[in-house]
């Protein structure tokens, strides 16, 4: 399955990649806005790159099809979830990854950043990727398939730094959801920075600054 995308680039000759992941229903357009409120001339031209889900029929919204990365079953989100389209969409993704690689980009600056089901599959591809990233984002999400992520995860990424970030009144991917990723994620290890803001789901002015400081450091 590959993927269409929007590409935007801060100069010529990038030498970093973002790739970012969207939520249900949204489409690849929907973070331009954001990434273009970062400021990561230090580091250099950047590009980034806005994949498009598939266009697949979603049980919880009563089969309407509409971009997704995976179906949801229910507003539970992980008591049934769909394992054949989270994998499948991991592929779809990775195959991003390497095509930065082939593009000159080195894994170690790449960075897979997603909002809502776009963060649970830059948790899924980012933690179980072969190669080596700069940092994995994730933002009003939750981590998919969490039973086997340590037995999955792979070696190269076993200490990638982790940005997770959540709405305290998030009525759509519950804050339970994105701590008890954090939960797990710490325990495995992972050097990771947690915030928190007074927001539903959403994203904020001072996640946008939180996040644009980590990734200068990750990418520095």
């Amino acid at each position: 399955m590959a993927l269409e995308t929007l590409e935007m680039q801060s100069g010529d000759a990038p030498v970093a990649s973002i790739i970012v992941l969207h939520g249900l229903g949204a489409d690849g357009n929907d973070f331009v806005p954001i990434a273009q409120e970062l400021n990561l001339s230090a580091v250099g031209p950047v590009r980034f790159v806005f994949p498009h889900a598939p266009v697949i029929p979603v049980t919880w919204n009563n089969g309407m099809r509409m971009r997704a990365w995976y179906d949801i079953h229910g507003s539970d989100l992980v008591r049934r979830e769909d394992e054949g389209g989270l994998r499948s969409s991991l592929l779809a993704v990775q195959a991003l990854v390497d095509r930065e690689v082939q593009r000159g980009i080195p894994a170690n600056r790449i960075v897979l950043m997603g909002f809502s089901q776009g963060c649970a599959m830059s948790l899924l591809t980012g933690l179980r990727a072969p190669q080596r990233l700069a940092g994995i984002v994730g933002l009003s999400g939750y981590l998919p398939l969490s039973e086997t992520t340590a037995a999955e995860r792979s070696e190269a990424n076993a200490d990638v730094p982790l940005f997770l970030a959540h709405g305290q009144y998030d009525p759509v991917v519950p804050l339970a959801r994105g701590q008890a990723a954090r939960d797990t994620l710490q325990t495995l290890g992972y050097p990771l920075e947690w915030h928190t803001y007074p927001m539903e789901h959403s994203v904020c002015g001072p996640e946008i600054e939180d996040l644009n400081r980590w990734l200068l450091r990750v990418l520095a």
